[in-house]
């Protein structure tokens, strides 16, 4: 609908201003802030009057008038062809100027009818548009570490990442999915150091741990015990010497820890829903881009300093200079030859644009790697590679819990499973109170048919079965409760978790958004059972139109043009903000408009559709952020 109203609105400047303006003019058109305002609102008098050196209200007045004509004056020309889907005649039923702006009102059957069937038509896939330039779009994501278990702020990054790909995979472009195990290094070396010092040949099998959490103590033991005896940090450098240098009962430990702790991630990874097309290794690619920097360093791309280290000057215009007044500049190799951290990124991001032939690279990482990524791209566009324009480093704030900062090594973080059980037992807990304070079992056994209780067996069973049925819709509550909270929030901003707030039916969150959906499959489910209502086939839209309906579609209608945008922005707070304000809009339609109890069976049909196509915005909102839907709660 925006879409021809775009082209009316530059066919009437046209034949008022002229095509030489009309081809210059710059407007949009949007939604008005108030559903009574109108249903469309454009900018184009406030452009134009710059343009002719006239108010925007008589500029509005001559448009107006011209538009209105076009209602009127419909020819079988091919100039107006293009506006017949539009329904041009009938389509608009009023036009005004308020604050600037031209506001349109569209006749609900065709406004109503051209949505709803289109949701209708798309299903699952309403949402998904194709660019017009798909682009091959590698996303880096997680990049964990192999001395923890997964925590927060590995789900912060995670759930970003796998929403963003999702948001990209939606515009039509090719997607790579890929992570980086950061296996090696000095880190690595103090929880090898620990288990081989304290471990007493324990196993996870033995301790009965779960693997990543088993080998997390160790590294947490070792800061412990090296804040008593300093001398163990030059023993964790020795083993990581002793490990470059291909010891083998050194590289025998390391693999053991790291498979455990591999192990022990998968579970996690699967719950929460992240994969990957490819995983790379840090011990496999750190050598990597050393060669690129000995070219660079013929090409002028690079320096040598007097100590031998080679150096990379980054631009003065971008980077300003360091504390001493002196231009920044990042070392890529030590005088003996040895790499850096962004001399392995260096090779590794060359290395996958020639492999996947990537149009575009992105880095989900934290705020705190800004300055590496920057210099990183600045070295790849001055060694001439045309796709380094394109790179991109999505960057997330902190994860802070209530009484203040994650700290690995001092035991203090959030570990990824204890959060998703924490979150699951809430969930529990909030599904009972909603069913009048009952307990998990209480419940189960006042759900159970009386006429059952008579067979224990019979009972017991049905019992199990509603214990099994709550474990399921809380953990799909409480997972989604996490995702939702992560993501409602621009990824740049920083944010305190509070579990006890993301789980709540009420407010900015993904269970509001989740028992939205499920209502409205519970009036589709009560629909199809009225007589008239569930059988009937034609639709009367013009039965629609009240303010909040009219607010709700226009929800509806603008979901595919958010998800354009977060994928645009790499903002997928703006999905997040979407469903859930969809989610708002819905819940008020249907407590202000009664839908089976409407003033005729045929009103109630038409409502019904607007309910089911609320349902599947929500439900393919919450899918491009990971979430799963209930159909009951």
């Amino acid at each position: 609908m925006k879409h021809e109203l775009e082209q009316l609105i530059s066919k009437a400047v046209s034949q008022v201003f002229g095509p030489d303006v009309a081809s210059k003019v710059v407007f949009s058109v949007s939604y008005p802030p108030k559903p009574e305002m109108g249903d469309y609102a454009t900018n184009v008098a406030m452009v134009l009057a710059k343009q002719v050196g006239q108010s925007p209200a008589a500029v509005a007045e001559v448009l107006i008038a011209k538009i209105s004509d076009f209602r009127f004056q419909i020819s079988d020309s091919p100039e107006d062809k293009e506006f017949s889907s539009f329904n041009l005649q009938s389509a608009i039923s009023n036009l005004q100027f308020l604050g600037g702006f031209i506001n349109f009102t569209i006749t609900s059957e065709v406004w109503f009818k051209e949505v709803v069937e289109e949701i209708e038509k798309s299903e699952n896939s309403y949402g998904v548009s194709k660019v017009v330039n798909p682009e091959k779009i590698m996303v880096e994501y997680l990049s964990p570490n192999t001395n923890k278990p997964l925590h927060l702020g590995h789900l912060r990054n995670g759930v970003t990442g796998v929403a963003t790909i999702n948001t990209l995979k939606a515009q039509g472009h090719e997607v790579t999915r890929v992570g980086i195990i950061n296996d090696r290094g000095v880190h690595i070396c103090k929880a090898m150091l620990a288990y081989e010092r304290w471990g007493n040949g324990a196993t996870p099998e033995s301790t009965g741990k779960k693997p990543d959490h088993f080998v997390g103590d160790w590294y947490v033991r070792f800061a412990q015990e090296a804040a008593k005896d300093p001398a163990l940090e030059m023993q964790a450098q020795e083993m990581l010497q002793k490990w470059e240098a291909g010891d083998i009962e050194i590289r025998r430990l390391w693999k053991t820890i790291r498979d455990w702790v591999i192990a022990g991630w998968k579970p996690t990874e699967e719950t929460l829903g992240f994969s990957y097309d490819k995983v790379y290794f840090e011990s496999d690619v750190f050598q990597l881009g050393k060669d690129i920097v000995e070219q660079g360093l013929q090409k002028g791309v690079f320096r040598k300093n007097e100590k031998g280290n080679v150096l990379f000057d980054l631009p003065e215009k971008e980077f300003g200079k360091d504390e001493q007044g002196q231009s920044r500049v990042i070392t890529m190799l030590r005088p003996d030859g040895t790499s850096l951290y962004t001399t392995q990124d260096l090779g590794l991001a060359v290395t996958r644009a020639e492999e996947y032939h990537l149009d575009r690279l992105v880095y989900v990482v934290g705020s705190e790697q800004r300055f590496h990524f920057e210099g990183l791209f600045a070295m790849l566009k001055a060694l001439g590679y045309a796709w380094a324009s394109k790179l991109h480093h999505l960057w997330y704030g902190m994860v802070y819990l209530p009484d203040g900062k994650m700290k690995s090594r001092e035991g203090t973080v959030v570990d990824a499973d204890d959060l998703v059980l924490q979150m699951i037992d809430l969930a529990k807990q909030e599904i009972e109170s909603r069913q009048l304070g009952l307990g998990a079992s209480t419940f189960a056994k006042a759900m159970v048919d009386k006429k059952d209780a008579v067979d224990s067996e019979i009972l017991q069973s049905k019992i199990s079965n509603l214990q099994s049925e709550i474990e399921r819709r809380a953990k799909v509550i409480g997972i989604g409760a996490i995702k939702f909270y992560l993501l409602k929030q621009k990824p740049t901003v920083d944010i305190h978790f509070n579990p006890e707030e993301s789980i709540s039916f009420e407010g900015f969150t993904g269970p509001y958004c989740q028992y939205a959906y499920a209502r409205a499959r519970s009036i589709l489910r009560q629909g199809a059972r009225v007589k008239g209502i569930g059988d009937s086939q034609r639709i009367n839209y013009s039965l629609l139109g009240d303010i909040e309906e009219r607010a709700l579609l226009q929800k509806l209608e603008s979901f595919p043009e958010v998800i354009g945008r977060a994928a645009a922005e790499y903002n997928v707070a703006l999905v997040a903000t979407h469903v859930f304000e969809t989610a708002q809009a819905f819940n008020t339609f249907y407590t202000t408009h009664p839908v089976l109890k409407a003033d005729s069976i045929e009103q109630a049909v038409a409502r019904m559709k607007l309910v089911e196509t609320s349902a599947q915005v929500i439900k393919n909102g919450l899918a491009l952020l990971g979430i799963e839907v209930l159909e009951e709660m």
